[in-house]
């Protein structure tokens, strides 16, 4: 489980397919602290330790990890947001996340607002997948590429998220421009809510 608040945006340092999985080797300051096996969120999706160095770590993404999110697209020197598994015994300063994204989405619109950014994305509706909440609400939580964000300007298939400058330098925030893929895991309690009114009905 995560909270949504990334700890570094680490750079890919390799990129190797074998057969249909992606082994993604990334350099970040705290690989000296991580151990074999242990759960991180890359961009919003959890994955497993499988190789460390003194310096890189490596991570092994499945085909429908890379079909369902932006990992495919991963070119080396791009950043990664990063976020290791939340303490319980910490506060929850973003909402919970379960580093299982949902699908991506588009950015279609970057503004800078007085030092601040908004970012505007488009993804596929589905209906089905909708009611059972996988959309987003007005002043609700999403997480985009890992982060937790406030939804403003909800629409039936787009969004917007305002990124203030912190979240701008300390995440791959900074690298998004119109075009550019994200990870999108819609808030659990959204769909908990979505399936248990769905069963009165």
């Amino acid at each position: 489980m995560f909270s949504g608040i990334v700890e570094e945006a680490a750079v890919v340092t390799g990129l190797k397919k074998e057969q249909s999985n992606l082994h993604i080797t990334m350099e970040c300051s705290f690989v000296n602290e991580l151990k074999i096996d242990q759960s991180i969120a890359h961009n919003g999706v959890c994955l497993t330790v499988v190789e460390k160095t003194d310096r890189t770590y490596t991570v092994t993404a499945i085909q429908e990890t890379l079909d369902k999110s932006n990992l495919g697209v991963l070119k080396i020197g791009d950043k990664v947001n990063l976020e290791r598994s939340m303490l319980m015994n910490g506060r929850l300063d973003g909402h919970i996340v379960q580093g299982h994204v949902d699908q991506t989405a588009e950015c279609i619109e970057v503004e800078e607002v007085d030092g601040s950014w908004y970012y505007t994305f488009q993804y596929k509706i589905n209906k089905e997948k909708a009611a059972q909440g996988y959309m987003t609400v007005e002043k609700g939580s999403v997480t985009v590429n890992g982060v937790s964000l406030t939804v403003v300007n909800s629409k039936e298939d787009r969004f917007s998220v305002a990124i203030i400058p912190y979240t701008h330098e300390f995440t791959n925030f900074h690298q998004l421009k119109p075009g550019s893929i994200v990870n999108l895991e819609f808030d659990i309690i959204g769909k908990y809510i979505s399936r248990i009114m769905a069963l009165k009905n």
